[in-house]
């Protein structure tokens, strides 16, 4: 099994009003690597200036800060300004179908930087982007976020 790097983000604190930690999904097959460089692409095809995320964990569970904290994120319409956003790789089964992708070193990445962003922001609550969108089709980030991660 692949170590984790240790990390922190108390560097980058930003004394924003964040009131949301918000987890996506890439949105992409679990058989199809999606790297960060991919998901820039992407992004900038969308008109972005960069990823719209602050951070990225691919499957084997590395962390990438994509957007530093203290720019205002492109990710959850309408809650942008006041939130953070952590994308997962993967969230499609081989058929592309939503589903919950994330291997064991991913949900571990997870849980260790939604814990430290917690820490910097304890006001903050951690939802899915579904839980936050008018589209009721959406499924990112293919799991219950609020509900797995109310104990942070």
């Amino acid at each position: 099994m692949k170590e984790l790097k240790e990390f922190s983000l108390k560097e980058e604190y930003v004394p924003r009003g964040i009131q949301y930690i918000v987890v996506h999904c890439s949105a992409t097959r679990v058989t199809i690597p999606f790297t960060e460089e991919q998901l820039l692409h992407c992004h900038l095809k969308r008109g972005f200036k960069c990823i719209g995320y602050h951070f990225y964990v691919t499957k084997d569970g590395v962390l990438h800060h994509t957007r530093p904290m203290s720019e205002i994120g492109a990710h959850a319409l309408g809650f942008n300004l006041h939130s953070l956003a952590i994308c997962y790789e993967g969230g499609l089964d081989e058929s592309g179908k939503p589903a919950d992708t994330r291997t064991p070193l991913q949900k571990e990445t997870l849980r260790r930087v939604l814990g430290e962003l917690k820490g910097l922001y304890p006001e903050a609550r951690i939802v899915g982007h579904y839980q936050l969108s008018a589209d009721v089709h959406k499924a990112c980030p293919c799991f219950d976020a609020r509900k797995e991660y109310s104990q942070i």
